[in-house]
């Protein structure tokens, strides 16, 4: 086998068995809703704790919306700390204004952050049309950040792997 051919094969073996491991993570939770919003971040951190390939280490901050997150997440993304952001929130219609456009600013902003910094930010910021302050509706999205959380840990772990994939495969 020739030398080209053979650092090949070292290089994709290489690449397959980056991990996740050793990663660190910042996750910024908004204050507002806290009993719900704690429950993705509780449920993202079990899910961490299931992983075969763990973060080292996680550190947890809290804001006091979901309009505060970006710049946190962009302080955090430039400290060169960080392997990635998780934001969570629930944005709800408070009646004051759109919170379409909350949404929208926050997702605009946790974007911009990403491609600015080359920091993968995820997100578990929901911004339901109907959310109303009774058991049922509590229940139900206390229930549904649960899974939000398990889902944006595994897209959090998986994503840290893939770039560091593709950096072991730019770099040959």
């Amino acid at each position: 086998m020739n030398q080209m051919m053979t650092n090949s094969l070292s290089l994709a073996a290489t690449a397959a068995t980056a991990t996740s491991a050793g990663a660190r993570i910042a996750v910024i939770c908004a204050s507002w809703h806290t009993d719900i919003v704690d429950r993705a971040k509780q449920s993202l951190l079990a899910e961490f704790d299931r992983s075969p390939t763990p973060p080292g280490q996680v550190d947890q901050f809290e804001v006091p919306g979901a309009f505060e997150i970006p710049l946190l997440a962009q302080r955090l993304a430039r400290s060169g700390r960080y392997d990635a952001i998780v934001a969570c929130a629930l944005v709800v219609n408070g009646g004051i204004y759109r919170h379409e456009f909350v949404g929208a600013t926050v997702m605009d902003g946790l974007m911009r952050v990403q491609l600015d910094t080359g920091v993968p930010v995820m997100s578990a910021v929901l911004t339901p049309r109907d959310f109303h302050e009774h058991d049922e509706h509590k229940r139900f999205f206390a229930d549904h950040f649960v899974k939000k959380g398990v889902e944006v840990a595994q897209a959090c772990l998986m994503t840290i792997a893939g770039l560091r994939r593709a950096e072991l495969v730019l770099a040959a």
